[in-house]
């Protein structure tokens, strides 16, 4: 019985690794071995980074917030707290559009909660 090499199936399994590998630079694109190290590695980047991500967009939002609260002269922890005794149910991400894109309407949210500030830091 002859011999079976499996041409086709290594061939298209290093044509898949090699199209992944568009983009990298030097033999990391062109080399079978680079590319596959590289690839495989680029995935576990991508995996980490899809995750810290959500981490990265929350502390921008608290940041965002914060200095938002501070122009106003209120601590953003207690600004936070008056909202949660309110019932107000915004996320960070909202409350971070409100601050950018219509500070008047942060004005009103902050005047609406202002009785839940305790009054030294009012």
């Amino acid at each position: 019985m002859a011999r079976v090499k499996g041409g086709f199936a290594t061939r298209h399994r290093r044509k898949r690794i090699l199209k992944d590998a568009k983009g990298f630079r030097g033999t990391h694109r062109t080399h079978y071995k680079n590319a596959k190290q590289t690839v495989y590695k680029a995935g576990v980047y991508a995996f980490r980074d899809r995750r810290a991500k959500k981490r990265n967009f929350r502390s921008l939002w608290i940041i965002r917030v914060a200095a938002a609260c501070e122009e106003r002269g209120v601590n953003y922890s207690r600004f936070l707290g008056a909202l949660r005794k309110a019932n107000v149910v915004l996320n960070r991400k909202m409350l971070s559009e409100i601050a950018i894109h219509d500070p008047k309407a942060f004005d009103k949210l902050l005047e609406s909660v202002r009785k839940h500030i305790p009054a030294e830091a009012a």
